[in-house]
């Protein structure tokens, strides 16, 4: 017999899929509970084999903070979402805590109890849909990773002045303004410009600005103020 904790807010939800998990006899729902707190405290008191956990409860991921919790506790913890939630964030944002899969509740009641006897067993059978936004994020980190170790390899090559311009970039001077900030001609910050892109391997300013944002980086660069 797979034992259940099954963790979500409604009742009503709750009857429900105790009464489709457990209409074929070898599952049985052993622990409910309507909020996280309740999951994580309920957890290390009542044997079971598997948590069914929604993700918003309490709060808008009072679950995902339930499995963290309980999977940082009991690192052998088997913990399957079931939710209503399906944006790509949030699927990353709730796997990134460990759970085994991701079920989205108006699934096939036989795919729901599937889900649950292979999770107990081990096996994994995450969905296609949400295998394909893991390995896009997957994807992501690896381009962001690339781009943070080139971004930094270049850093040490930038001369102060180039530096500056970085900063106003940031701070979305034109051209104009900053050869009239350097007392320059604007053919000479066109000049300097075209050095900065060439050595960051982008076309234009904006793709320095997106890049430093998307690394978290703007620190290194305070924006200068028009």
């Amino acid at each position: 017999m797979i034992k259940v904790m099954l963790a979500d807010d409604s009742a009503v939800i709750r009857s429900y899929i105790k009464e489709k998990l457990e209409s074929e006899g070898d599952i049985a729902v052993t622990v409910e509970c309507s909020d996280g707190k309740s999951a994580t405290l309920l957890y290390n008191k009542e044997l079971c084999d598997v948590v069914l956990m929604d993700i918003e409860m309490a709060e808008c991921d009072d679950g995902i903070q339930a499995a963290e919790f309980i999977l940082h506790s009991n690192p052998d913890a088997v913990v399957l979402y079931l939710t209503s939630h399906d944006s790509d964030s949030m699927i990353v944002k709730a796997m990134s805590s460990g759970a085994v899969d991701y079920i989205v509740k108006g699934c096939p009641d036989e795919t729901l109890r599937e889900k649950v006897r292979k999770a107990y067993e081990g096996i994994s059978s995450i969905d296609s849909s949400i295998q394909r936004v893991l390995m896009d994020e997957y994807k992501r980190l690896r381009k962001s990773e690339k781009s943070l170790l080139y971004f930094i390899q270049n850093l040490g090559n930038l001369t102060p002045a180039e530096k500056e311009l970085v900063s106003c970039f940031m701070g979305g001077l034109k051209v104009r303004e900053i050869a009239e900030r350097r007392f320059v001609e604007t053919a000479t910050v066109k000049s300097q410009i075209r050095t900065l892109l060439q050595k960051f391997g982008v076309s234009r300013s904006t793709e320095v600005v997106k890049m430093v944002k998307e690394l978290g980086l703007e620190h290194l660069f305070p924006p200068v103020e028009k």
